[in-house]
């Protein structure tokens, strides 16, 4: 699964290796970091489940077919495979002592399948719509179980998250334009292919396609509108975590400063966030409202 790498984990965390979690590092409060590491934990296996080693795509989609059974197990207090334990055991402690939306788990399942699937028919997205709909399943549920954890379940703060993790998922993807194609993996709709007139050879290494640069600007200008749409969550977010949430609005932002600044052309590198940027977004964080 293609997925943001968090600025905030980037710059301080321990945990970086599922991407798309976005806050999961010292500045998370002590008593709430178990269940944020179960959460965590529960995503990463379920993500390499999805995407690593060698297994075939019947495979994959019995073994998520598998571990959703277990998490189901899991909610309702039953006895599940022992394949998993180390997940599924500090998981249900914290789906009981949370009251975890179980649903949200479910739904990151769900689009892990889909990538399974959509990578192995070649698939295409067809509109922003059918893509905001991935995001929805594969993104906005970590940030909507963070807000849960820390209380904060007003209408409109659930609406900003949905915002600031859509967007990073759609960052990650304009980041990543060479990784994802060498996969056989397209996040670029075809829609936006037909509307600036581009084809899959205009995101080859070699090419130089003025087109391709114009729509991968068009999409990170979305996806900072997106970003910005959110951005007055992280005082709505209590302590600590608020900080680092100011830290991953920024560091979102900063890696499309990084794209613009080398014309849009990510499908010949990829632009990655460094310790130099960290005062950049220290700075911005502080002066966020």
């Amino acid at each position: 699964m293609s997925s943001p790498t968090p600025p905030a984990a980037q710059a301080a965390a321990p945990v970086t290796h599922y991407e798309n979690f976005p806050v999961a590092s010292i500045l998370c409060p002590a008593h709430l970091r178990p269940a944020i590491m179960a959460i965590y934990h529960f995503a990463r296996t379920a993500d390499d489940l999805a995407d690593e080693g060698t297994a075939d795509t019947a495979t994959r989609l019995a073994d998520l077919q598998a571990y959703q059974a277990d998490l189901l197990a899991a909610a309702t207090g039953q006895p599940g495979s022992s394949r998993w334990a180390s997940v599924f055991g500090p998981l249900q402690h914290s789906l009981q002592a949370h009251q975890l939306p179980v649903h949200l788990l479910t739904d990151l399942l769900d689009a892990f399948a889909q990538d399974v699937r959509y990578t192995a028919e070649q698939r295409r997205y067809i509109d922003d719509a059918e893509l905001l709909d991935y995001c929805r399943r594969s993104a906005n549920p970590i940030g909507r179980l963070l807000l849960h954890l820390h209380g904060v379940q007003d209408t409109t703060a659930l609406i900003e998250s949905d915002h600031i993790c859509s967007a990073l998922q759609l960052i990650n993807f304009w980041q990543d334009v060479h990784v994802d194609a060498a996969r056989g993996r397209w996040y670029i709709t075809q829609e936006a292919k037909a509307r600036f007139g581009v084809t899959d050879a205009d995101f080859l290494p070699t090419s130089r396609s003025e087109n391709a640069a114009q729509l991968i600007a068009y999409n990170t200008s979305s996806a900072r509108a997106m970003m910005i749409k959110g951005a007055a969550l992280p005082a709505k977010v209590p302590g600590r975590a608020g900080w680092e949430l100011r830290l991953v609005v920024q560091g979102g932002l900063r890696i499309l400063d990084k794209i613009e600044a080398m014309g849009y052309i990510t499908w010949q590198k990829r632009p990655k966030l460094t310790v130099w940027d960290v005062p950049v977004m220290l700075w911005r964080a502080l002066w966020m409202r």
